[in-house]
């Protein structure tokens, strides 16, 4: 992908759609990923944190808040725009800044988090970003990731039966008719991914401790606070057939990994 510093549908629609949303109904969101993260990582002022894929910028402007480093980047200019201004309502200026994932300088051994939510679906070369974010991250440093699930059931991504499973071709047609041609340039998800597959790729990259979906479900790091279903999950966790199964058709990929 292309950095595009011009409007584009997709973005408009995104902003439009969460532009009412105030900061305080983001603490939930940003309470549920640190509590996946500090089971396996401290994280306090001399933390230095990246994001990639900022959305609306919450999540860096709720760190600095809290008195956290966290730099974001971002690859549209409407959002990094956007982050600006919503920080400033809360008295906030944001460290984020205009950059695509795939080409840009993120520096060696420099960040102790790194964060992706809903982002690496629409890194059209993920592997290369993958790469760049594990030189990025200091010995024993955390990459959190989150994004789609080829086979759920229910995407966010795109309202429609079975659309994760499309050839990406079909999918790619399929935005453009009711999206129009500049969902190209950028919002098209290049990308469904499975468990097995990215499990794979972080393997070779090196992190030595991957966490999955499930993984961190039976540690008590990803919102299952019932003892019941923590059982169950444990058992589940412990059975392959029954794992696989149930990350199959799982609501999004979702991974802790420790370099």
């Amino acid at each position: 992908m292309e950095i595009f510093e011009g409007e584009l549908s997709d973005v408009t629609r995104y902003l439009e759609s969460h532009d009412q949303i105030p900061l305080e109904d983001m603490e939930v969101d940003f309470e549920l990923i640190m509590g996946r993260i500090t089971p396996f990582k401290t994280v306090d002022e001399h933390t230095d944190i990246l994001e990639v894929g900022i959305g609306t910028g919450w999540f860096p402007i709720l760190c600095k808040k809290k008195g956290l480093r966290c730099k974001g980047i971002e690859i549209s200019l409407q959002l990094v725009a956007y982050a600006h201004e919503y920080g400033r309502r809360y008295g906030i200026e944001p460290d984020i800044e205009l950059g695509n994932i795939e080409d840009a300088d993120i520096g060696e051994s420099r960040y102790d988090v790194i964060i992706a939510t809903s982002t690496f679906e629409h890194v059209e070369h993920w592997r290369e970003g993958l790469e760049k974010i594990y030189r990025a991250l200091r010995s024993g440093g955390l990459f959190y990731f989150y994004s789609t699930n080829k086979f759920s059931f229910s995407l966010a991504e795109f309202d429609f039966p079975l659309y994760g499973c499309l050839p990406d071709a079909w999918r790619y047609r399929l935005r453009v008719s009711r999206q129009g041609e500049d969902i190209m340039k950028l919002g098209i998800d290049f990308n469904q991914f499975t468990f097995p597959q990215l499990r794979r790729a972080f393997t070779k990259l090196g992190y030595t401790t991957i966490y999955d979906r499930l993984d961190l479900f039976c540690l008590g790091a990803s919102g299952a606070s019932k003892k019941g279903k923590r059982r169950i999950l444990r058992v589940v966790n412990r059975i392959p057939p029954l794992k696989q199964l149930a990350l199959l058709f799982a609501s999004g990929t979702l991974f802790v990994c420790i370099k």
